[in-house]
């Protein structure tokens, strides 16, 4: 068994390899290798928590406990760096808003520095398993939500064999009706580097896991429900939540926290709660 999982990582690895040398070599509009040594703040804001949205419990702060890059043996695979968004244990963390918390963590995103209309956009991720732990990869438009347009490359909850990708719009939020969950193939997981991405098109959005098509929704699709919110300017998120609604509804814990379970917060009191990024990529459309 052990023989087999090392020959699937292997091939795993050799894979995304070569899909991002392929990637690398399309028409470019962004590339973010994180090769470090700090985050450059003329393509990326660091957020820090305002009012919590979904009952989330963390909270995300602008420091380098939570947001830092790593290289050789602890990029754990990254040939040139990656970046970790890690959850601390802090509790009594008080924000400006006079609320506290027990978790940190971070979010960075790219608005009003890299925005793009239409393209793919892809990202090589490794990822922590473990109830409740709520990392994505995404996008917004700019203006009210859910009117701006949201498209999610990937987000995962906690459980290693599956990510989903979801888009979010006027009439179709919350808990979208445009929604799929895609299981990775067998002796694969989440805590495995992959990379996500989305084609987007004026009229279509394609998900994909390592280049393999997880789910495919179309302008027709969409307006069922309410109208295309996919033809403005998007700026690529990054975060790394903690419980709350999503991780809640699917694993239905309420202790010792909303959506995480006690083995998840003993993981993250250990340090071993994180999300390395090795890279992000836009490219034109073909």
């Amino acid at each position: 068994m052990r023989s087999i999982l090392l020959l699937s990582g292997l091939t795993l690895f050799t894979a995304t390899a070569c899909l991002a040398q392929k990637q690398k070599k399309s028409d470019t509009i962004f590339f973010e290798d994180f090769n470090g040594p700090k985050l450059d703040r003329t393509k990326w804001n660091v957020e820090v928590t305002g009012n919590t949205v979904n009952d989330e419990q963390q909270a995300y702060i602008d420091s380098s406990s939570v947001l830092y890059f790593v290289h050789g043996k602890a990029a754990e695979g990254a040939k040139n760096g990656a970046l970790v968004i890690k959850a601390i244990y802090h509790p009594g963390y008080t924000s400006k808003e006079n609320k506290k918390y027990d978790f940190l963590s971070g979010r960075i995103n790219g608005q009003h520095k890299m925005e793009f209309t239409y393209g793919t956009f892809s990202a090589r991720m490794k990822i922590t398993s473990g109830a409740g732990l709520w990392p994505a990869f995404w996008a917004l438009g700019n203006g009210e939500w859910p009117d701006c347009g949201e498209i999610d490359m990937m987000e995962t909850v906690g459980d290693s064999s599956w990510i989903s990708n979801a888009l979010h719009g006027p009439k179709y939020f919350g808990n979208t009706p445009l929604a799929y969950r895609y299981f990775l193939p067998k002796h694969q997981t989440v805590d495995q580097w992959h990379i996500y991405s989305v084609d987007w098109t004026p009229d279509k959005l394609v998900f994909k896991t390592d280049g393999v098509v997880t789910y495919t929704v179309t302008k027709a699709m969409v307006e069922k429900y309410g109208r295309w919110a996919f033809d403005n300017r998007k700026f690529i998120i990054l975060n790394f939540a903690l419980g709350g609604g999503y991780p809640g509804g699917v694993n239905k814990i309420t202790k010792p926290y909303y959506g995480i379970s006690q083995a998840t917060v003993d993981k993250i009191k250990a340090g071993k709660a994180k999300v390395l990024v090795d890279w992000v990529l836009v490219t034109k459309n073909k």
